[in-house]
């Protein structure tokens, strides 16, 4: 349950100048309303100030940037309890509760603890590495630029046969509105445990996007003589697939902490996003 902030985490752009003036009218209105922020050693360098603590022990954490580092926070916090409440300084700001511009009066409203939690499911990958978590998205994809490969792909334990593409997109309901959208995959409203299956350039004019819900982990084989597909986790590669080797993906127990203020709804930030 949302609760007034005493103090607040804050996690920002990979690159200082995106934000502007966006920390410094962060710690104004901190100031003002009596929450103490906490500055990892990470953020504390990145801006050339001295630090003000690790991560433990916050209400909240207060993003300044774009998708990309809405999501970076909610890995970071994954598993802890605190929710993540995003300042829009990016292109999209899908993820973001608030834009640059409303900062001052928004984040007023989220420390007097005016703001609802969203609860979005995550994914777990076993991969020849081991395994690993995801907050927006599992993608197999061809390790190989300009090569297709042939996967062959499972769920629920039944063959769904093989496929040659550039590879798979495995998302989330935070992450149906990522790549997924952008390969023409189908967006899941938040509050969906499910998890969206979509190729990416399937050689076919069949193969088309899936729902599954939890418990019904996708499997899926890299069945290519000579190309290996690489393994992604929210954009980062962690294995690599050679010939029938495998990826094991499915909805895990963990749930990313979203804080978003009560008029920024799903629908609404679907239609400014992308409706409009």
């Amino acid at each position: 349950m949302a609760r007034s902030v005493t103090r607040a985490a804050v996690v920002t752009h990979g690159q200082p100048r995106q934000i502007g003036a966006g920390l410094a009218r962060l710690q104004a209105v901190a100031a003002e309303h009596g929450v103490e922020l906490v500055l990892p050693s990470d953020e504390a360098e990145k801006h050339g100030i001295d630090g003000t603590g690790e991560d433990a022990a916050v209400d909240i954490v207060v993003v300044l940037g774009g998708d990309g580092t809405v999501l970076r926070a909610l890995t970071r916090f994954l598993g802890t309890g605190v929710p993540v409440v995003g300042v829009n300084f990016g292109r999209v700001g899908f993820l973001s509760s608030m834009s640059r511009r409303d900062l001052e009066a928004g984040l007023t409203r989220v420390f007097a603890g005016e703001y609802d939690v969203v609860e979005l499911p995550t994914l777990e990958v076993e991969h020849p590495g081991g395994t690993g978590r995801a907050v927006n998205d599992v993608v197999v994809a061809s390790a190989s630029l300009g090569r297709m490969i042939e996967l062959e792909l499972a769920v629920g334990g039944e063959e769904l046969g093989r496929q040659p593409c550039d590879g798979i997109i495995c998302a989330t309901p935070s992450g149906s509105t990522a790549y997924n959208l952008s390969n023409g995959g189908p967006v899941l409203m938040w509050g969906l445990e499910a998890m969206a299956l979509t190729y990416v350039a399937a050689h076919s004019l069949r193969a088309r996007p899936l729902v599954i819900p939890p418990g019904a982990d996708a499997i899926v084989w890299n069945r290519t003589d000579d190309v290996d597909a690489g393994v992604m986790i929210d954009g980062h590669r962690v294995a690599t697939l050679g010939k029938s080797e495998r990826a094991v993906i499915g909805i895990g127990p963990d749930r990313s902490l979203l804080a978003t203020l009560p008029e920024a709804t799903f629908v609404r930030r679907y239609r400014q996003s992308f409706a409009s």
